[in-house]
């Protein structure tokens, strides 16, 4: 007698497919069981199948967050990476410069304190700053202005009492926290932050700290063998806030709240204008992120050494979004034990100076590579792609609603990265574009674009004519030199209906 069906199918555990094996075992143990008839024995099949379909539902999703490449939840991706020593990067605020300028010459010196706010004009939701250093006009200066770098972040500052107790956790009250901003002192002096208590001795002032996945620091200091136990009040001073909102546009910071005075107690009028866009502000990293950045963390360990290490290892610097390292055996032009690291920031275009001397000094101090080795950072090479597309419209259709909609697509198919702060493999440098077959194609392909403008909402064709649709004036692929990367230039969009420009 037949026990078990003959075809199982382990990974279809829903409740319909658990009832249906159930009343296939059912029936093949007992060939008259009627199920049809809506009894006791239907029930128990049922509840069967229900409990079955929770307890796999709850095995499956426990399975998935327990690696690193399936889980969903930031919580348990944080205790996953922490078997690599990886650590996630919090917000990042952005910093610029602002330039406070008195209304006439002061009979006193103004002195702006620490913590003084400027923001954005912004009625519902300015975007504020703050100084992290006292700044001084001298009295009769003239022109009356000084200028002083702030920072979008937020001073907070928390007490809380020490218990005598060993390994004592303070989780702090605000998010979102920004890394190494924290101070922490106690009766007993200033404390250190450390990355553990494997070097502290009982007399070491130190704690660490973990981010958690809301963002909140909690705060952990030693045991008395490993780390001093804090005596009396313990005071943490630290900063929240950073984020991509910070980067705002030059001559938008302009307003400080409050009454200023000089040392004699004159009031006196403050205008404040940021003459560069800010810059440097960052999203904490995304999961997906994570899911890429840390695996190779373990590869590269404390050093650069294979053409991709020093690649891992540049995006691991603060605004940098791509890089390639090419050397003598990518590109014959380039001298025996020298590289060359291409270098794309944070939505692309050209890399600061200050963001390649940052990746050179980290790849040199933090990621060092062999003594002898001769490493260049550069700006990244860019190959622009001009866009030309006849195209037909869909009846009924509104034409700017079109060119909207496929400006918006060509955009995001050219991105440096997508959303959620991931490399956006659409686009890349000539040396890593590879065919359906692996090998090396070193082209960007025209058929994706010509899809990509097609397929948009509202276009019924693309005219079929040889300049219908073209990339740099051709109907054909575009070559891309190993070191070149594709970005977007002019899109010109033509009615094909009308002969008119879109």
């Amino acid at each position: 007698m037949t026990t078990v069906p003959a075809s199982l199918d382990y990974s279809n555990k829903d409740f319909t497919a658990l009832q249906k094996r159930l009343r296939d075992l059912a029936t093949s143990v007992f060939p008259g069981i009627d199920l049809d008839d809506g009894g006791l024995d239907v029930l128990l099949l049922d509840l069967f199948a229900h409990v079955g379909d929770v307890v796999t539902y709850y095995q499956d999703r426990q399975a998935g967050e327990s690696r690193i490449l399936t889980a969903t939840q930031r919580k348990n991706i944080l205790g996953l990476i922490k078997l690599l020593s990886y650590e996630a990067a919090s917000n990042a605020p952005a910093t610029v410069s602002v330039a406070f300028t008195l209304a006439a010459p002061p009979a006193g010196s103004v002195t702006f304190p620490a913590g003084t706010i400027v923001s954005t004009a912004d009625v519902t939701a300015p975007i504020e700053f703050q100084l992290l250093a006292a700044l001084a006009i001298a009295a009769g200066a003239n022109p009356a202005t000084a200028s002083a770098t702030v920072e979008n972040s937020e001073t907070k500052t928390e007490v809380a009492a020490s218990t005598d107790a060993p390994n004592q956790e303070f989780l702090l009250a605000s998010s979102p926290f920004l890394d190494a901003t924290l101070a922490v002192t106690a009766a007993d002096g200033a404390y250190t932050e450390v990355d553990n208590f494997l070097a502290s001795t009982s007399a070491s002032r130190h704690f660490t700290v973990v981010v958690d996945q809301n963002d909140r620091a909690l705060v952990r200091f030693g045991n008395g063998t490993n780390g001093a136990i804090p005596v009396g009040t313990i005071t943490f001073v630290y900063r929240i806030g950073g984020g991509a909102a910070g980067n705002v546009e030059a001559n938008t910071v302009t307003k400080i709240p409050g009454t200023f005075t000089d040392s004699l107690g004159n009031v006196v009028r403050v205008s404040v204008t940021n003459a560069l866009k800010a810059s440097g502000g960052k999203a904490r990293e995304s999961i997906e992120e994570i899911r890429i950045n840390a695996p190779p963390s373990i590869r590269t360990n404390s050093r650069s050494v294979a053409r991709e290490d020093f690649e891992i290892n540049a995006r691991r610097v603060l605004g940098v979004a791509r890089a390639l390292m090419l050397t003598k055996n990518e590109d014959a032009t380039i001298a025996e034990n020298a590289g060359i690291l291409y270098i794309i920031p944070n939505g692309g275009g050209a890399p600061t100076q200050t963001l390649l001397d940052l990746v050179l000094s980290t790849l040199k101090a933090t990621f060092p590579p062999t003594l002898t080795f001769n490493l260049s950072v550069q700006a990244a090479v860019y190959k622009t792609v001009n866009v030309r597309a006849v195209v037909f419209l869909k009846s009924g259709a509104n034409a700017t609603t079109v060119k909207t909609a496929i400006t918006a697509a060509l955009t995001a198919f050219f991105a440096v990265s997508n959303t959620d702060g991931t490399p956006n493999t659409n686009v890349d440098f000539g040396f890593n574009v590879k065919d359906d077959d692996g090998d090396a194609a070193s082209e960007l392909a025209w058929s994706d674009v010509l899809n990509l403008v097609r397929d948009t909402t509202g276009v019924r064709k693309i005219s079929d004519d040889d300049d219908g649709f073209q990339l740099n004036s051709l109907s054909d692929d575009v070559a891309l030199a190993v070191r070149e990367f594709p970005v977007l230039g002019t899109i010109t969009l033509v009615n094909g209906g009308t002969g008119l420009p879109l």
